[in-house]
């Protein structure tokens, strides 16, 4: 029987939303999967591979943490505050943001040059560590352009412009392919020069984001020099952005302290107070390739809801009412595309390791068979998680949209501390695939610390009730259920193709189970009759 609902606003805006960033989002992952799978062929599991990761992860860090949360989501409630006051007070508003985070990245881009140049002058000559703090010297400039690059996309999404505002990654991916490709056709595997080339491209692909974005605000924006009546406004703004940048970046944050306890072996050596390590110099690169597997339907589907979701939520903060049940079609649409997502990549998760990052017949370009079972237990830790990391996007931009950035901060700094913690103990078991699971453990107690605490913080408001009503409840058990049975199906369908090693044979298996976990699902959701496959669709959702 389907949900006695009450009647409910139209969320058609939500769904088209959602619909629009997913679809740029999921180009963009595509493009950012076609790239991955070139740096594998192109470096392998090797100690460059692993320092080019590591370079191209500070950057690419920016880039998620301002351009997939932080800086938006610090700046979108101001800036659409300001437009109600007038296009005129909002460009100023603009404008001194984007001026003072000029200033600010770019002096910062010029400290960690100058460490960096410091630390390859003081520290005696290693090759493998100094390709990786050379790569990083190259990429670093893309820091100050991607956070420029962030402010722009946030003003497009004011806007209502959210497929132009998400396809910064498209960009991105574009240039490193067109140089990967390239490199491939060139036979520069492994080559040390190929990887200052593909930092070069990094770089300027920064650039041509800015470019592009600017160009599209021409009739919504101008740039202004006179600030008056801004400043008092920016400053808090621009107050929030620590603590968000940490409630949101708590993914950014894990990943990094991941990238420096994989890179161990590099950096500093291969033991530790005199034990052997338990990682070596292949650890990073297989940990950082694995790592985009998980964020793929993360982020064309997860981040996807919790940026159209936001600018609803920060228009409705004064409507209790309102702002409660959009927050639930977010949990609720999150849920329904993490869980599936979760359940999926633990069951492929060897075919999908060996298609993407193996060797395919004689060729040497890829993983070795070492490297893809260790690729595969990665994804394996990383996979459960899936869920929760959707869940927490929305909830952190709940509390953003009511006003309160520390929370989420506090939140996250317990569960940044909790997953350094986890990650310190599992290595000795579990080696990098330790680094993974500490990742989804750590993000499953974020979710529900923060459930609690908005709970708690919505029971205060007129007219809100509970975050997970009996609708609610009732939609995610469907879920779940429909869930299950897919991961049913995709377990029988496997059974039936035998696993020989072959790559064609892992590629049959990947397609077959891919076909059916989505037409099961689908079909699973129609019979239970669960609203969210309809809410995607939806052009109104009253």
């Amino acid at each position: 029987m389907p949900d006695p609902q009450p009647p409910k606003p139209d969320h058609a805006p939500l769904s088209r939303a959602v619909r629009a960033v997913s679809g740029v989002t999921l180009l963009s992952r595509f493009g950012g999967l076609i790239r991955d799978i070139l740096i594998v062929r192109l470096f392998g599991n090797t100690a460059v591979g692993s320092a080019f990761a590591a370079a191209f992860a500070i950057p690419n860090m920016f880039r998620r943490l301002f351009g997939e949360g932080a800086l938006s989501a610090a700046f979108i409630p101001a800036y659409t505050s300001g437009l109600k006051d007038g296009r005129e007070h909002a460009d100023r508003l603009a404008s001194l943001t984007l001026y003072v985070l000029g200033l600010v990245t770019g002096a910062l881009t010029v400290l960690i040059a100058l460490g960096l140049l410091g630390a390859l002058l003081a520290l005696p000559r290693d090759p493998e560590r100094d390709l990786s703090l050379k790569l990083i010297l190259v990429m670093i400039p893309f820091m100050p352009l991607i956070c420029t690059a962030a402010i722009l996309a946030g003003m497009l999404q004011v806007h209502g412009r959210f497929g132009p505002a998400s396809s910064g990654p498209l960009v991105l991916n574009s240039f490193i392919t067109a140089v990967g490709v390239v490199g491939l056709i060139g036979g520069w595997h492994g080559d040390a020069t190929l990887a200052y080339v593909l930092g070069g491209a990094t770089v300027l692909s920064g650039l041509t984001q800015v470019l592009w974005f600017r160009k599209l605000l021409r009739q919504h924006f101008t740039f202004r020099r006179d600030w008056s009546g801004t400043v008092p406004a920016g400053r808090a703004m621009l107050g929030k952005f620590v603590p968000v940048a940490i409630g949101l970046g708590t993914l950014q944050l894990n990943a990094l302290i991941d990238t420096f306890i994989a890179m161990y072996p590099i950096w500093v050596g291969p033991t530790l107070f005199g034990h052997a390590y338990p990682l070596d110099e292949s650890s990073n690169i297989i940990l950082a390739q694995t790592t985009r597997l998980y964020q793929f339907p993360l982020g064309v589907f997860g981040i996807a809801v919790a940026t159209a979701v936001f600018p609803l939520l920060a228009r409705q903060a004064d409507q209790p009412a309102a702002f409660a049940e959009t927050l639930r079609r977010g949990l609720r649409l999150s849920f329904f595309i993490g869980l599936p997502a979760s359940i999926g990549l633990i069951l492929v998760r060897d075919d999908i390791t060996a298609v993407l990052f193996g060797r395919v017949g004689s060729s040497q370009a890829g993983f070795d068979a070492a490297g893809v079972a260790r690729s595969s237990a990665v994804l394996l830790g990383f996979a459960p998680g899936v869920w929760a990391y959707s869940l927490n996007h929305v909830l952190t931009r709940a509390f953003y949209a009511l006003g309160d950035t520390k929370t989420p901060m506090r939140v996250a700094i317990g569960a940044v501390g909790l997953n350094f913690a986890l990650n310190v103990s599992l290595i000795w078991w579990l080696q990098e695939a330790g680094l993974a699971w500490a990742t989804s453990l750590s993000a499953m107690v974020q979710t529900l610390v923060l459930w609690w605490l908005l709970q708690r913080r919505l029971r205060s408001l007129p007219a809100t009730g509970s975050i997970f009503d009996v609708f609610t409840l009732n939609g995610m058990a469907r879920v779940f259920v429909a869930s299950l049975l897919m991961g049913g199906l995709v377990v029988a369908g496997l059974l039936l193709i035998p696993r020989t090693g072959d790559w064609w044979l892992n590629l049959a298996r990947l397609g077959a189970a891919t076909v059916l976990g989505t037409v099961g699902m689908i079909g699973f959701s129609k019979l239970l009759r669960i609203q969210e496959l309809r809410w995607l669709f939806a052009r109104s959702t009253r």
